[in-house]
């Protein structure tokens, strides 16, 4: 079996092996835009666009700095780009947008789909962006260019999943993991699109999986309660953990997340259990019980408040009992429980300097801004009319975007500020 620092010693190789723009060898031969129309526009579509970043009524109240309302249905996913005052999301319209935080302008719409698009991701450095959907198929965009961030060509569709259940990019390099609801594990190098491996083991669909902050490995997790832990250059699993293992039997994993120094993971159940799992030890290290029983965890996420990575960290763990409850995983005790009014859907934690910043969204139609340190409100965001169903900062977290269930996203600025 490779070693961690093998696979990251080529994933520097493949980097600097690639060229940073386009090449001709690399560019397909495609049709940007197939011809696919969004769904039929309902009732609701004109008085969305006429509702204004800032405006309100007497139904429905927005401190949003920006509403984008392309979209036709249902927005499932969002994510801020890495640097640059740009979005994507998409949605239940089947279609993609990279769009301008600042104006809402439309920068390309992302086509080919035949149905939902459940999962966009940026690659870390920027340069591409990832849609992954219902019908099986992960397309992928990159910029065109040197100057600016507003010309966009499409470059490949992968294939191999049934359905994409999520897409993410690995922290260094231009690789692409996704989980299937097949239960397979995917793994591509950009821009080739060649597939670098296939991950069996999982018997039900793959709901969650990331690479480790020091991108040497992968977990993954699904449905039928099943964790793995992947070395990526190796189909066999370095460790594996079951429902048959009565500490881990979770009814179901439905999130999960590993803590910056990358030797914890805090993996979130459907029933309400939550387990933090040593990966040196492959092994179940502590039980959190601060959720209620039958309530699914839908967000884990972790936080600095102590202006450090090392050790075991701090995680916040959301679910459908309207609770975030943070935990200190040192002494593995509750520090403080925060509230929403529905189901939260997810937490996002700012950059350093400020990692004890935290957000959270909910169904109850709102974000939240704390400190985390206190269990303080710092700002409520308000402007969605359903279920906040995504959320991804932006611009160093001076920013939330998120996505809702009534077919808007919204951007708001992320801490207090004083009202007139």
């Amino acid at each position: 079996m490779a070693s961690g620092n093998d696979y990251e010693d080529d994933i520097d190789y493949e980097i600097e092996q690639e060229e940073q723009f386009i090449s001709a060898e690399d560019i397909l031969t495609e049709v940007a835009d197939d011809g696919d129309e969004p769904m039929d526009e309902d009732e609701e579509g004109d008085e969305l666009g006429e509702l204004g970043a800032g405006s309100s009524s007497s139904k429905f109240e927005t401190n949003s700095v920006q509403i984008f309302t392309d979209h036709r249905s249902s927005v499932f996913a969002v994510a801020g780009h890495p640097t640059q005052p740009l979005a994507a999301s998409g949605g239940e319209d089947d279609v993609g947008y990279v769009w301008d935080i600042t104006d809402g302008e439309v920068i390309v719409k992302l086509t080919g789909h035949t149905d939902s698009v459940t999962s966009v991701a940026w690659s870390a450095d920027g340069e591409m962006v990832s849609t992954g959907g219902m019908d099986g198929k992960i397309r992928i965009w990159r910029r065109v260019g040197i100057e600016n961030y507003r010309t966009w060509e499409f470059l490949t569709e992968l294939q191999g999943p049934d359905e994409v259940m999520f897409v993410r990019w690995h922290p260094k390099g231009n690789v692409l993991l996704a989980g299937s609801n097949d239960s397979t594990l995917w793994l591509w190098q950009l821009p080739s699109g060649n597939t670098m491996q296939v991950f069996a083991g999982h018997t039900g669909a793959v709901n969650c999986g990331e690479f480790t902050p020091d991108g040497k490995r992968i977990i993954s997790a699904c449905a039928d309660g099943i964790l793995i832990f992947w070395d990526p250059r190796s189909s066999a699993p370095v460790f594996k953990l079951s429902a048959e293992d009565g500490r881990f039997n979770l009814d179901g994993i439905t999130s999960l997340k590993v803590n910056p120094s990358s030797t914890l993971a805090v993996i979130g159940g459907a029933a309400g259990g939550v387990r933090v799992i040593s990966l040196s030890k492959g092994e179940v290290v502590g039980a959190l019980g601060g959720h209620t029983e039958g309530e699914s965890i839908e967000a884990v996420e972790f936080v600095d408040i102590h202006g450090s990575s090392s050790g075991p960290g701090v995680a916040v763990t959301g679910a459908t009992d309207g609770k975030a409850c943070i935990w200190d995983l040192s002494t593995m005790r509750l520090r403080s429980t925060l509230e929403h009014g529905d189901a939260v859907t997810k937490l996002l934690a700012h950059p350093a300097p400020k990692g004890y910043i935290l957000v959270s969204a909910s169904a109850d139609k709102t974000l939240r801004t704390w400190d985390a340190r206190t269990g303080t409100l710092l700002r409520e965001h308000k402007g969605h009319r359903a279920a906040v169903l995504d959320a991804s900062l932006g611009l160093e977290g001076s920013v939330v975007i998120s996505a809702g269930d009534d077919g808007m996203c919204l951007v708001f600025t992320t801490e207090a500020i004083e009202e007139d």
